[in-house]
């Protein structure tokens, strides 16, 4: 039986080719974009899964509140790791990662020379919560000495080649250290590291580790199996709570701490402040999960819309097969195994271009799925229901349609194209809407994302960001000679100016109260901190709105004197830019030697709002200062003209002060457009998976012209014998369509709006949804569809009118 069904269902496909490469395609195309979205979901939802234990381990955050509003922070104090070991028992083992600057090392061993940025110092206790695999060495002891390092098998790889480097000597930035273990680096780790060092070995005062505000760290538990986390957590609030309310008050600050457990901190994270893992986006992977049911919709609607519409030119078969005796069931059952067979041939093809396309996958999201997950049973299993799914989804209407069909009717001919107007019409119209319901969805979402993306890499951020060459300071000759390298610098040929400091746009920033008398008190504000020199405002092009810059003519200016932004002004109660110039500041310097020294001075200037962060990052209170100590970054503005001489320039003055360390720089504008990777790459998916769904659809629209061309062919013969032109014939033809494709604007308009407006929501600074971008939707959609359908329209139109009308 099952045999018959197969040869049946091969000779139907030979018969219409047309319609069956255009339901194979349809399928292909959809499976193919379900398959690439697929994987890219299914590697996402892979991090910290090899993690032993991993269901038992909680990151420690921070839902923090200040002046400026409220933020999640993946960092927290030091004293959290330290009361969860000593004082809950249902801890098993906390630890910490100590947060760095982004600031690249120097490593050497022997003859190799590399920079490397990704380290951290970390408690020795590290390796109980994240036991890692290891290649030489072992996790024992490890970070209990301060001189000791333990590398990845990466950096191992290319500091040592394939030597075990247990027991040897490198040399971090000079200082000596001792390899102790190397560890196998698992890609699907959040946190993405090439060494650790010991915590204890960190130049941390013992003051500041016994600090419950001083916010450095990622901090880790692992509870003991039967615990309930959610009472542990709120044990643990409320111990903080005791242990920081006089702090609380005193800076304005309040936190409250919160477990998350390990597997969602990849996708359950990506609005955190301070957070260093590799963080992925939830809602970008539902959209895109989303936008792969839609395609797949789309595809499946295509089927059942061309098998209705087929099902009159089968209606003979059919009632001959009633006729000697075929039962509704069996019939059902062919023509879903037609389904499935078109399925099975189109998931086959896709699966080959799943494959072709990996590679692209894998370089546009930086990622590694292997071509072995194709022959993974589980893998195969999910490809074989899709199969099933989508062939029962998309075949189980039609074959329901065609096997109620009356045998005595059928044979009779009493069955016709006009035969119950307002049942299949409809369904045929409906399935074409909800098609382009969704194709308009995936439009305006696209011009929508294309504008905000395009909106975050031209915003006007307030300084100019363009031909500022960027690099650390290294070497002791240099910061003892922070002048004269600055100096040589300047006379560069081709250099505008430069400015040496902490603090630069894209780059760390650093965050710390400062102090403003009011009504006798000294009321606490959390502001931003940029420790620059003389030229930073200059170099960076800031505007001064009021008072001045900072200037080497006046002495106070070092040690006595403050430029605040336009927030600081209001949010520090100073009322307008000029009634802030001369207002009193007292900060609490950053100095080892005297940590209770403060800085007070007077506001000399205010500059207009720059962005110094990424545009999901509102202005905060931001407080520039002359403070040399803090100066390690270096900004050179370059003219355009001679680029390449005047970047050797600077080289050359770089050996001069630092021969023993290679230069490493890069551009200001680089650290911006980097910022955005996410949202590029999400604008680029949308475009190619909303071109899908419109080809998809007008594949189906397509078939459904020529079937309707088809039926009316008659009917447009005797037109074109009374009179009818061309354009009315295919405006007859076509209006039907039209109306379909506007109705879909109707419903699809609002419901973009209400998600595109919540997308918008997560940035600071974002785009206006306007009119026009509905009406671009609409013009692409109706001209997509005019497009599509007129082919067939014309074709008909232009067709001999004797041909349509001789056999009647």
């Amino acid at each position: 039986m099952f045999k018959n069904y197969f040869k049946l269902a091969f000779r139907n496909i030979s018969r219409h080719k047309g319609f069956s490469i255009i339901n194979i395609a349809g399928l292909t195309l959809g499976l193919t974009a379900c398959i690439l979205i697929g994987l890219f979901v299914w590697d996402e939802n892979q991090y910290d899964k090899f993690i032993p234990g991993g269901d038992l381990v909680y990151r420690v955050c921070n839902d923090y509140k200040n002046s400026d509003g409220q933020n999640e922070m993946a960092v927290t104090p030091p004293m959290f790791a330290t009361t969860l070991n000593n004082d809950f028992a249902e801890a098993e083992q906390a630890t910490r990662v100590m947060m760095l600057p982004e600031y690249k090392t120097l490593f050497e061993a022997g003859k190799n020379k590399l920079y490397e940025q990704s380290g951290y110092f970390v408690d020795s206790t590290y390796f109980k919560v994240f036991p890692l695999s290891f290649q030489y060495g072992s996790p024992v002891r490890a970070l209990n000495d301060p001189g000791s390092i333990v590398l990845s098998d990466d950096m191992s790889q290319r500091l040592f080649g394939s030597e075990n480097p247990v027991g040897k000597r490198i040399l971090m930035d000079k200082q000596p250290l001792l390899v102790k273990a190397v560890f196998i680096k698992n890609p699907k780790f959040h946190l993405q590291f090439n060494y650790l060092r010991a915590l204890s070995s960190a130049p941390n005062p013992p003051e500041r580790m016994q600090s419950w505000m001083w916010s450095q760290f990622f901090t880790y538990v692992k509870v003991k199996r039967g615990t309930n986390v959610a009472a542990l957590q709120t044990k643990f609030q409320n111990e903080v709570k005791q242990r920081t309310e006089n702090l609380k008050k005193e800076s304005n600050i309040s936190y409250k701490p919160f477990f998350q457990p390990l597997k969602d901190i990849h996708l359950h994270s990506a609005n955190f402040k301070f957070d260093a893992a590799q963080r992925g986006n939830i809602t970008y992977v539902n959209a895109l999960i989303i936008i792969a049911i839609f395609i797949l919709l789309i595809a499946c609607f295509n089927f059942i819309n061309l098998a209705t519409a087929k099902s009159l030119q089968r209606a003979k078969e059919v009632g001959v097969r009633k006729a000697i005796g075929a039962a509704k069931q069996q019939l059902i059952f062919q023509f879903i195994g037609e389904t499935i067979l078109l399925a099975f041939i189109s998931i086959i093809i896709s699966v080959t271009l799943a494959m072709l396309f990996l590679p692209w996958l894998n370089n546009f999201t930086n990622k590694n799925i292997s071509l072995s997950l194709f022959v993974n049973p589980l893998v195969i299993a999910l490809f074989i229901a899709l199969v099933l799914i989508v062939g029962i989804l998309a075949g189980f209407y039609p074959a329901l349609v065609l096997a109620k069909f009356n045998p005595v009717k059928v044979l009779k001919g009493s069955i016709s194209g006009n035969e119950q107007p307002g049942k299949v019409p409809w369904l045929r119209h409906g399935l074409v809407i909800i098609q382009f319901t969704l194709s308009v969805l995936l439009i305006i979402s696209a011009i929508v994302v294309y504008k905000q993306v395009d909106y975050l890499h031209n915003k006007d951020l307030g300084f100019n960001k363009d031909q500022i060459m960027f690099f650390p300071m290294r070497g002791d000759n240099m910061f003892k000679n922070t002048d004269a390298f600055k100096n040589d610098l300047s006379a560069v040929p081709g250099v505008s100016s430069v400015s040496i400091g902490y603090g630069f746009p894209g780059d760390a920033v650093a965050g710390d109260d400062i102090l403003v008398p009011r009504n006798g008190q000294r009321i606490s504000q959390s502001a931003t901190q940029l420790a620059v020199d003389y030229d930073y405002i200059k170099t960076l092009g800031l505007q001064i709105i009021a008072g001045r810059d900072f200037s080497k003519k006046m002495g106070t200016d070092k040690d006595h004197a403050w430029i605040i932004n336009e927030t600081a002004v209001k949010t520090l109660g100073f009322g307008t830019p000029q009634k802030a110039l001369g207002q009193t500041l007292y900060w609490h310097a950053w100095d080892a030697a005297n940590p209770d020294s403060f800085k007070v001075g007077q506001v000399i200037g205010v500059v207009k709002d720059f962005n110094y962060k990424s545009l999901y990052d509102k202005v905060e209170t931001t407080v520039l200062q002359i403070y040399p100590f803090a100066a390690w970054k270096v900004a050179v503005k370059v003219k355009t003209a001679n680029m390449s001489n005047t970047i050797s320039g600077v080289r050359n003055v770089w050996n001069k002060f630092s021969p023993e360390y290679p230069i490493e720089y890069k551009f200001l504008d680089e650290n911006f457009g980097q910022m955005y990777n996410a949202e590029d790459k999400l604008r680029s998916l949308l475009g190619i998976f909303t071109a899908i769904a419109i080809f998809v659809g007008c594949l189906g629209l397509f078939g459904l012209a020529a079937y309707t061309a088809e039926r009316r062919r008659k009917e447009v013969g005797i037109r074109k014998v009374l009179g009818a032109s061309t354009q009315g014939i295919v405006l007859l033809l076509s209006k039907d369509f039209v109306k379909l494709v506007f109705i879909s604007l109707l419903v699809a308009s609002p419901v973009a709006w209400y998600f595109m407006n919540k997308w918008l929501e997560d940035f600071a600074y974002r785009i206006n949804i306007s009119w026009w971008m509905f009406v671009i939707a609409a013009v692409v959609a109706i001209g997509i569809a005019l497009i599509t359908v007129s082919f067939q329209a014309i074709k008909a139109a232009l067709m001999n009118p004797v041909k349509s009308l001789r056999t009647e």
